[in-house]
C-alpha cells in the first residue's frame, strides 16, 4: 500500500523520504498524462513564446518612436520611421491577442483531455481495486479524489500553468528586453530580484503546508457531509442530528482557520510584492532621470524602462496567485496517484487457466486466513463441497461463515492454502469464467438507478424481456413486479426507492437466476424478508438452488430446511456436519439452535 494510502492520507506529518517518494510518484502520473499530448504540448510552448515576445516589443517600439521616429519627423519631415513603428506596434499588438487567443484554446483542450483521462484512471482503477480497499477507504473520501480534488487539478490546468508560463516568459522577456534599452536599468531590475526570490522563497515554504492542510480539511467536509447524507436513516433512528452539528460545526472552523491562516499569507506577500515593485520603480526613475539630464540616456529608452519595471512585477503578483491552485493541486495530485498506485490485493492471473464446463466442486485445502496480520479467521481449514449439493453454514457471528464466502467468491485470497473450483485454483481460474461460475447474493441486495428489467438483466446483459419475466417468476417476483406502475420498466432510483427491502431481495434472486451459475451463495440473503415473503420465496429458491452447488448463510434455520447437508461453525472450524434430520436428531451445537428457534415460534 501507498504511503498516502488508506491510513496515511490524512497525515501531514510525513518524513523526508515519505515527501520525496510522494513527489516522485506525482510526477510520474502526471508525465503519464502528459505523455500523450507531447506535439499539442509542444505547439502550446511555440505559441506562447511568439504570444509573449510580440506583447513585451510594445514599449521598445515606444522607445524607437520617440527616440528615432520623432526627430526624423520635427527635422527632416521624414515620415518612414514613426509610421514603420506605428504598424510595427499594430501588427504586435494583433499577433499578440489571436496568438493568446489559440494558446488559450489550445490549453484548455490539453487541460480537458488530461481530465479527462484522469476521471477515467481514477474510476476504472477503484473499481478494479480488491474488496479490502473498498472496505477500509470510505466512500466519502473516493468520492473527494472524483470531485473536490480533481476540480482543484482543473482549475490549475485551465488558469494556474497559463499565468505561471506567461509570467516567467513574460518577466524573461521584459529582462533581456531592458537590457537591450539600457544595461544600468536592467542591472536595476536583476537587483530587484534578490528581495523578490527572498520573498517568493518565504511564501512557498509557508504556503506548501498551509494548502495541503487546506485540501485535507476540506476531503474531511467532504466525507462528513457524505457519509451523514448516505446514512441519513441511521442519523434519524438514533438521533444524531445534534451530534453531528457539532461534528461538522469543528470541521467546517477546521476549515475556516486554515483559510484564514492562507488570507494572512497573502496578506503579507502581496504588499511585499507592491513595496518591491513600487521601490524598483523609483530607483529606475532616479537613476535614469540622472542620466537623461547628462545624456546619457534618451527620454524614449528612460519610458520604455519605466514601463518594462511596471509591467515586470505584475506577472510575479500572478506567479503568487499560482502557487495557490497548484499547492491546492499538487496535494489532489498526491492523494490521487495514491490511489492510482494501490494494487489489488486479490490480482488477476498472469496466465489464466479457462473453464468453460465447470461442474461446482468447491475445496478448500489447508486454508488460512486473517484480514489483518495475527488476527487469524480460519486456522487449516479444509472442506470439500460436490457438485449440485446444498449445503447451509450455520453458527454464531464471528464464526467464520461470512469469510469462508468471500473465499469461496474471491473476494479475498487466502493466506495460505487454496480454495479451488473442480480441482482449478481460484488464483488461476480465468475471472471471467471464475465470475460466470459463482455468484454470491448478500444481505445488501444493491439495485441501482434504472429499471426493474435493467436490473434483473444485470446477472446477464444480453437477456431476452422474456428471459428476465422468466426470471422474475422463478423466485416469486413477477407479481409484486406486475403490481408497480411500470411494470418491469418501473425506474427503481438510487438504492431501490420505489421497492420495499423484502421487494429488493426478490430482485437480486431473480439476477443470481438469470445469471445461472454453477455455484450460488446466499450470504444472509433472507435476512430481509418477512415471514409471509420468506414462505414465499421458499419455492423460488427451490428453483434457483436446483442443479447447482449452493451455499446458504442464514440465522434463519427455517432457511436452512431445504439444504442437503448442514455446517456448524465455530471459531473458524466446523464443528459438525450432517443432514439437517440427522444434526436436529442429535445433542449437538445445532440440534440446540434448532430448538430455540423451535421455541421462538409458539
Amino acid at each position: 500500500m501507498s504511503v498516502t494510502g488508506v491510513e496515511g492520507e490524512e497525515r501531514n506529518d510525513f518524513t523526508t523520504a515519505e515527501s520525496k517518494q510522494i513527489r516522485e510518484r506525482s510526477l510520474r502520473l502526471l508525465g503519464s498524462l502528459l505523455s500523450p499530448l507531447r506535439s499539442k504540448v509542444a505547439l502550446t510552448m511555440v505559441v506562447v513564446v511568439v504570444s509573449t515576445a510580440a506583447q513585451v516589443a510594445g514599449p521598445a517600439l515606444i522607445a524607437y518612436g520617440i527616440d528615432r521616429g520623432l526627430p526624423a519627423l520635427l527635422k527632416q519631415q521624414d515620415w518612414m520611421p514613426i509610421s514603420l513603428t506605428v504598424a510595427a506596434y499594430l501588427v504586435t499588438a494583433v499577433v499578440g491577442a489571436l496568438l493568446i487567443a489559440y494558446y488559450t484554446v489550445l490549453t484548455a483542450k490539453i487541460s480537458q483531455a488530461i481530465l479527462f483521462d484522469l476521471r477515467k484512471r481514477v474510476f476504472l482503477h477503484t473499481q478494479k481495486l480488491s474488496l479490502d480497499f473498498h472496505e477500509s477507504y470510505t466512500s466519502g473520501r473516493i468520492i473527494a479524489r472524483q470531485t473536490s480534488d480533481l476540480d482543484s487539478i482543473r482549475e490549475l490546468l485551465d488558469s494556474g500553468i497559463n499565468q505561471l508560463i506567461q509570467g516567467i516568459l513574460y518577466m524573461v522577456f521584459i529582462a533581456i528586453a531592458m537590457f537591450s534599452l539600457d544595461w544600468v536599468s536592467g542591472l536595476v531590475l536583476f537587483g530587484a530580484l534578490i528581495p523578490l526570490g527572498f520573498l517568493s522563497r518565504w511564501f512557498q515554504k509557508r504556503s506548501q503546508t498551509l494548502f495541503r492542510q487546506t485540501r485535507v480539511a476540506s476531503a474531511r467536509l467532504i466525507v462528513q457531509f457524505v457519509e451523514t447524507m448516505t446514512g441519513i436513516r441511521a442519523v434519524k433512528a438514533f438521533r444524531k442530528e445534534k451530534r453531528n452539528e457539532v461534528e461538522f460545526g469543528g470541521l467546517v472552523e477546521d476549515y475556516r482557520s486554515i483559510n484564514g491562516r492562507v488570507i494572512q499569507l497573502f496578506g503579507i506577500f502581496d504588499p511585499g510584492l507592491i513595496l518591491i515593485g513600487n521601490l524598483t520603480l523609483v530607483i529606475v526613475l532616479l537613476v535614469g532621470g540622472l542620466r537623461v539630464a547628462e545624456g546619457g540616456l534618451a527620454v524614449g529608452a528612460l519610458l520604455a524602462a519605466l514601463l518594462y519595471t511596471r509591467q515586470f512585477f505584475a506577472p510575479a503578483e500572478e506567479i503568487a496567485m499560482f502557487y495557490n491552485s497548484y499547492q491546492s493541486a499538487a496535494a489532489a495530485l498526491e492523494k490521487i496517484s495514491g490511489v492510482l498506485e494501490e494494487e489489488p490485493s486479490v490480482p488477476d492471473p498472469t496466465r489464466p487457466i479457462d473453464l468453460w464446463q465447470a461442474k461446482g466442486r468447491v475445496s478448500f485445502e489447508d486454508v488460512e486466513f486473517a484480514y489483518k496480520q495475527g488476527r487469524v479467521v480460519l486456522p487449516g481449514f479444509s472442506l470439500d463441497l460436490p457438485a449440485g449439493q446444498t449445503v447451509a453454514l450455520v453458527g454464531s457471528t464471528g464464526a467464520g461463515k461470512s469469510t469462508l464466502a468471500k473465499l469461496m467468491s474471491r473476494f479475498y485470497d487466502p493466506t495460505r492454502g487454496t480454495v479451488s473450483l473442480d480441482g482449478v485454483d481460484l488464483r488461476r481460474l480465468h475471472p471471467k469464467d471464475l465470475r460466470r461460475a459463482i455468484v454470491m447474493v448478500t444481505q445488501e441486495a444493491y439495485l441501482f438507478s434504472g429499471t426493474v428489467a435493467d436490473n434483473i438483466a444485470l446477472g446477464k446483459p444480453e437477456a431476452t424481456r422474456e428471459e428476465i419475466v422468466a426470471a422474475a417468476k422463478a423466485v416469486g417476483a413477477h407479481e409484486f413486479i406486475e403490481s408497480l406502475p411500470g411494470g418491469y420498466d418501473t425506474d427503481v432510483n438510487k438504492r431501490g426507492g420505489r421497492v420495499s427491502a423484502g421487494q429488493r431481495q426478490l430482485l437480486s434472486f431473480a439476477r443470481a437466476f438469470i445469471a445461472d451459475p454453477v455455484v450460488l451463495i446466499l450470504d444472509e440473503a433472507t435476512a430481509s424478508l418477512d415471514i409471509p415473503s420468506e414462505r414465499l420465496v421458499q419455492q423460488g429458491l427451490l428453483t434457483l438452488l436446483a442443479d447447482r452447488t449452493a451455499i446458504i448463510i442464514a440465522h434463519r434455520l427455517s432457511t436452512v430446511a431445504i439444504a442437503d447437508r448442514v455446517l456448524v461453525m465455530e471459531n473458524g472450524q466446523i464443528v459438525e456436519d450432517g443432514t439437517p434430520g440427522d444434526l436436529i436428531a442429535g445433542t449437538g451445537r445445532f440440534s440446540q439452535l434448532h430448538a430455540a428457534w423451535r421455541d421462538s415460534l409458539v
